[in-house]
């Protein structure tokens, strides 16, 4: 039996923090094996971005924080954070970089004259509802905003921060301007804590989908990623208890190691899943042509070949069996848009 490595980082995902190429200082490592977490405000410019990826349904994503201290080692964000001086290891998950003015800079978007409504995507980077928004609740002031101006907004979120906002949630459900996701990589609890250390527990996770449900608030369950040769085994258990939870609906992702997050993740299975730690990377390699990671838009999300055929039938017949999609789910309603104070408000 192989013994345990004895340089783990408790409590994150990352066990490392790889070269940045864009600087030349050499980084305080001393920092690097706390548990601290650093938030720094910063004065963003803008808030909402165009999405031009033909894998993303919605045309506008916003992210009130860079970085995120989930520490999912899979996280495809982690590639941004270099932009702004810092590692996609550890740094991402320790140095969280705050846009307080997120509200008033959607405010400001919203205002353009040339804007025609289109919904909005938040976390389409990072997750809006990580820990930093208990204290400074942005992603609440941003969905008040949307409920203010009649917008259209999705939400993918792992953790169970978000019924805090139920009431504006519900508000938004009653015009057809909000639909939600909840991620789920796996099951395993023991797994989830190595691979997502500081997320919600499963069970909250789907605590979440029944108590959307409930409100009738669109909410649907998404295993992103699917880790081939780790997670895969799971598809029907975990389509079973989305739908008895109270999904509306079931999707997936494969993994795929973009960047830095490929050195990330093949250093974080070698520690963490050993015995399986190859398996998993030439499975995945398999899935996206050879190569662990994949930039080609309409195949990078699903993977090709063998595997991903298999997994794509699994998915498909456990939907069927456990008879998901369960709810009729129309297109966020862009037509009630309506900016404070136009005429057009005289007549809600």
């Amino acid at each position: 039996m192989s013994e345990k490595p004895t340089n783990i980082v408790k409590g994150r995902g990352a066990q490392f923090n790889p070269t940045n190429p864009f600087s030349h200082l050499i980084k305080d490592e001393s920092f690097s094996h706390t548990s601290d977490t650093k938030f720094l405000i910063t004065h963003a410019k803008t808030i909402v971005n165009k999405v031009t990826s033909p894998d993303v349904h919605m045309p506008y994503s916003m992210n009130p924080y860079q970085g995120c201290e989930h520490g999912c080692v899979y996280c495809y964000a982690r590639n941004t954070h270099p932009y702004w001086g810092y590692s996609a290891g550890l740094d991402f998950e320790q140095t969280v970089l705050i846009k307080h003015e997120a509200p008033s800079l959607l405010r400001k978007f919203l205002d353009r004259r040339q804007y025609e409504c289109q919904p909005i995507m938040l976390s389409g980077n990072t997750d809006c509802y990580q820990p930093a928004e208990k204290t400074y609740q942005l992603t609440r002031k941003l969905l008040e905003v949307c409920l203010e101006y009649r917008q259209p907004v999705g939400i993918i979120t792992k953790n169970a921060l978000l019924l805090r906002d139920i009431d504006i949630l519900k508000a938004l459900a009653q015009d057809n301007l909000i639909q939600v996701v909840i991620s789920i990589t796996t099951l395993d609890e023991t797994l989830r804590l190595k691979l997502e250390p500081r997320t919600s527990t499963i069970t909250k996770r789907l605590g979440i989908v029944t108590a959307l449900n409930e409100q009738h608030i669109p909410v649907s369950v998404m295993m992103a990623p699917l880790i081939p040769g780790l997670t895969d085994h799971e598809i029907f258990d975990l389509v079973k208890i989305s739908q008895q939870a109270g999904a509306w609906d079931f999707y997936y992702t494969i993994l795929r190691l973009n960047g830095d997050v490929e050195k990330i993740f093949k250093d974080w299975a070698f520690k963490m899943i050993p015995d399986r730690a190859q398996k998993v990377l030439n499975q995945t390699a398999e899935c996206h042509g050879g190569t662990v990671s994949d930039k080609r838009f309409t195949t990078r999300m699903k993977g090709e070949g063998k595997i991903a055929e298999i997994i794509k039938d699994q998915v498909l017949l456990a939907k069927k069996r456990y008879n998901l999609p369960n709810k009729f789910k129309t297109s966020l309603d862009c037509s009630k848009f309506c900016r404070p104070g136009s005429q057009l408000g005289l007549f809600d």
